[in-house]
């Protein structure tokens, strides 16, 4: 399934429209960070929800999230159109964290994290355009530098958030998150030109051009994903563990900065050594994870813990798009791409309702081990799938 590189495709082609993603990227997780790590103690201490309305918002969003990409990846390849999507995404964001400073019970956050779950119909088709400007030796790479610009917008908003939380109180602050996915909109729209594409009849992509390979893929990412539970249960756990409520920002920069500081050596690594063995390293990551919630004892043990879970992100989250890109038709990577994020999202919802559903029944390690079983029948599966070699198409 070699591909045939681009000739008109030259260096500035490719670092401008990737740089402009990145600083997009950049802003936008800026803004999200800004309210991740302090997300699950304002639902449940400020607005009072238990860990299984918890579990509910957070894994509805992440479903809401699968069937946006999917959405959002079809109709990017049936118009040939990809920009809108983009910019259209960071609004949504922008919009959705001005619904969570004004919310007053729990339930009101539910429409709103639908908003601010659906701007994800900008990642296809972005990651579509990227995809299509790489070659295979720089693919993987390409990839982690966008999500090291996530994770450094991260760390930027999380930093923010632990300086601002005090003086401006949960609301003020969420209301200061909508800011940078706003400038993102605006930069999409001024800065990326996007290339005319000859018409083509474009019937979709169908289970015909999904060979057993990329099925085998989904279905190995989806039972991954059933235990892929919130990482607001980290969070919870580790204030559980004694942490005081003021240290829980700081472990989500603990974890931020590991996952920015390897996601682009993952990458990179993964172009010289192969997809499959980064993604063996982050699936083992995973379970160490879990496994040392249930058995680790202490403060140090749960800090290395988060270290851990940023390096199994910095490996997991551009390595799993990357092979994606690879392993089904070129003229369908956005369509791919959302009907994998799919996937992903509806195994969330499950994932997270039963985590805490579990959670409040049998306490905080019986989610844990089973997500370390289900990661294990995931990497089994992932002995079958079959991955190009580095060297071909480039």
């Amino acid at each position: 399934m070699n591909e045939t590189p681009n000739p008109e495709t030259g260096p500035d082609r490719v670092r401008k429209p990737l740089r402009i993603f990145a600083l997009a990227s950049f802003l936008n997780d800026m803004g999200s960070d800004i309210i991740y790590p302090i997300w699950p103690m304002f639902v449940r201490t400020v607005l009072h929800a238990n860990m299984a309305a918890l579990g509910l918002i957070d894994g509805l969003g992440e479903a809401v999230v699968s069937l946006s990409q999917a959405a959002a990846g079809y109709l990017s390849d049936r118009f040939r159109k990809r920009k809108i999507f983009i910019w259209a995404g960071y609004l949504c964001g922008s919009l959705s964290r001005l619904g969570y400073a004004v919310s007053t019970v729990w339930q009101h956050l539910i429409p709103f994290k639908i908003l601010d779950r659906a701007g994800k119909i900008r990642n296809s088709p972005r990651d579509a355009i990227i995809a299509d400007l790489s070659s295979d030796r720089t693919r993987g790479r390409n990839f982690g530098l966008l999500r090291t610009m996530d994770n450094a917008g991260a760390f930027a908003g999380i930093l923010i958030s632990i300086a601002f939380l005090k003086l401006l109180g949960f609301r003020l602050l969420f209301a200061l998150a909508a800011v940078p996915s706003a400038i993102a909109v605006l930069l999409i729209l001024l800065a990326i030109k996007e290339e005319k594409s000859e018409r083509k009849i474009f019937k979709g992509l169908s289970l015909r051009q999904i060979d057993g390979n990329l099925r085998l893929y989904m279905v190995l990412n989806a039972v991954f994903s059933l235990g892929a539970f919130s990482y607001s249960f980290l969070l919870v756990f580790a204030q559980n563990s004694g942490f005081a409520m003021g240290f829980i920002p700081v472990l989500y920069l603990i974890y931020t900065a590991a996952a920015a500081v390897s996601s682009l050596p993952f990458g990179r690594l993964s172009d010289r050594i192969g997809r499959k063995s980064v993604l063996f390293m982050a699936y083992a990551g995973w379970a160490a994870v879990c496994l040392g919630m249930v058995f680790g004892r202490g403060r140090a043990t749960i800090i290395l813990l988060f270290v851990l879970y940023g390096f199994h992100k910095g490996a997991l989250d551009p390595v799993q798009r990357t092979l994606v890109t690879e392993i089904c038709p070129p003229a369908y990577r956005a369509s791919a791409l959302g009907a994998f994020q799919m996937i992903i999202g509806l195994c969330a919802l499950p994932a997270s309702l039963a985590a805490g559903l579990l959670w409040e029944r049998f306490g905080a390690f019986v989610p844990f081990a089973l997500s370390a079983g289900l990661t294990v029948a995931a990497a089994a599966l992932l002995l079958f799938v079959k991955e190009r070699p580095a060297s071909a198409g480039a």
